[in-house]
């Protein structure tokens, strides 16, 4: 299949250099909507309209149906309540919400200092040496594990030793590990087009290398870093299979801490998965209201990255 694709692309390529050349031979410097040319042209455009309405369909079609399933539990009590017991209808996912919170935010304390202080050293101090060269091959490697080996790696490291057991903070590092990359690579290329001249100019008057990235290139980059870490922060909030080895599941309230982060915690992205497989209408329906709200988390986070990119990076 690539191989003919590439090969469309190619006959195509030709045949309206070919075009081309026949249109220009007439010298005529106005555009007819009757050539050859301008229907080849029309033909093309209408194709990749095409090709983008197909790539909308499945966005649109995920939101329409979850939100139509999920809009119907929408309530107060959704959000103040406990989980039901099997068969009950009333109740709410009010902990799985906490829960969420709690990890994602104990992933982005972890991941966000690292990610950005090995961006910070990649990109203003390593010059690339062989240091950065493995860093970002290994940052590139991490980016495409599958999340469940991030869970048992977690597992293996806090869970199976018994440093912590299944808790809010296992599965606040099964996250960091799965955030750490975008955060870095994104955060890498921010501090990349910031122009060079910017740091000549601090340079110029004095500065300290340390004095220019904290005062001048760190703040022209603070959208695009931003951006970086609410992608991260949603990818994260909607992982299930790292969560399931470390944080386990709950349906009590967390414990005030610290030894609610001691404890197993309930989350929105393993409710889903407990209740939709069970065979309980009212929790299939909390499941849905879990779902809706985990689309709406994953939308809010993606329209805030676009609007923090809106300001100029420099």
């Amino acid at each position: 299949m690539p191989f003919v694709f590439c090969f469309i692309l190619t006959v195509t390529f030709i045949l309206s250099r070919y075009l081309l050349v026949m249109e220009n031979k007439g010298l005529s410097l106005k555009k007819k909507p009757t050539s050859s040319r301008a229907l080849f042209d029309s033909f093309w455009t209408g194709i990749a309209s095409l090709c983008m309405i197909v790539t909308l369909i499945p966005l649109f079609a995920v939101l329409i149906f979850v939100g139509l399933q999920g809009f119907r539990q929408i309530n107060l009590d959704l959000f103040t309540q406990l989980p039901p017991p099997p068969g009950l209808s009333e109740g709410g996912i009010a902990n799985a919400i906490i829960g969420t919170l709690i990890t994602v935010t104990i992933g982005a304390i972890i991941s966000v200092p690292f990610g950005v202080l090995a961006a910070v050293y990649l990109s203003e101090f390593s010059r690339d040496n062989q240091v950065a060269k493995w860093v970002r091959f290994a940052t590139n490697v991490l980016s495409g594990v599958p999340s469940i080996i991030a869970g048992v790696f977690a597992y293996g490291l806090l869970v199976a030793t018994g440093i912590v057991g299944f808790s809010a903070i296992a599965g606040g590092v099964a996250l960091a590990v799965l955030m750490l990359p975008t955060i870095v690579r994104t955060t890498d290329e921010a501090l990349q087009i910031v122009p060079q001249d910017v740091r000549w100019a601090a340079f110029g008057i004095g500065a300290y290398n340390y004095q220019t990235v904290l005062k001048v290139v760190l703040p022209a980059a603070i959208p695009s870093i931003l951006t970086g870490v609410t992608l991260a922060i949603a990818r994260a909030a909607g992982e299930t299979a790292p969560l399931i080895f470390t944080a386990l599941y709950s349906n009590f309230w967390p414990s005030p801490p610290p030894k609610g982060f001691l404890e197993p915690i309930a989350t929105l992205s393993v409710l889903v998965y407990n209740y939709a497989i069970v065979p309980f209408k009212p929790q299939q329906e909390l499941a849905w209201a879990g779902s809706l709200i985990l689309v709406l988390l994953v939308l809010i986070t993606s329209v805030t990255a676009r609007l923090a990119t809106r300001q100029k990076t420099y």
